[in-house]
């Protein structure tokens, strides 16, 4: 399978079938992430346990890019620490502005890695980066 075929299946995959688009009742934060180049709109929502995302969910509608790279921010995160998923924000922020000097420093994104094509992209970078942006914003304070 070439890198476009897993592209567009990975995108796909978590743009229309992702467990990770759902209402969070038990949330402890969330945040509502808009995008008024395009209009996605996107509410991130974390469930803290103590210093864990022990869950996390989006709601919202947008574009494929904006969806999928929510759903895989998410698949990130989840059961990590708030100093761990913030490492990770930081990471794809770089990515999408190709300042990754060490391929290596990808690994933290796992599926969102295939994201980093956005950065040729700069009209659908907004896209990619709204979910992560969103999620920086809740865990500003923590």
């Amino acid at each position: 399978m070439e890198i476009n075929q897993i592209y567009t299946e990975l995108i796909r995959e978590h743009s229309m079938e992702s467990e990770n688009k759902k209402e969070l009742k038990d949330r402890t934060d969330h945040h509502m992430g808009i995008n008024p180049s395009c209009g996605d709109e996107l509410e991130i929502s974390i469930k803290l346990n103590g210093d864990i995302i022990e869950d996390a969910s989006y709601t919202g509608m947008g574009c494929a890019i904006s969806q999928a790279s929510a759903s895989m921010m998410i698949d990130v995160i989840k059961g990590k620490t708030v100093k761990e998923a913030k490492e990770a924000i930081e990471v794809f922020l770089k990515m999408i502005k190709s300042e990754i000097e060490d391929e290596d420093d990808l690994l933290i994104l796992e599926d969102a890695a295939i994201l980093e094509s956005i950065s040729k992209l700069p009209q659908r970078v907004k896209c990619a980066v709204l979910s992560w942006r969103t999620l920086e914003e809740i865990l500003s304070n923590k």
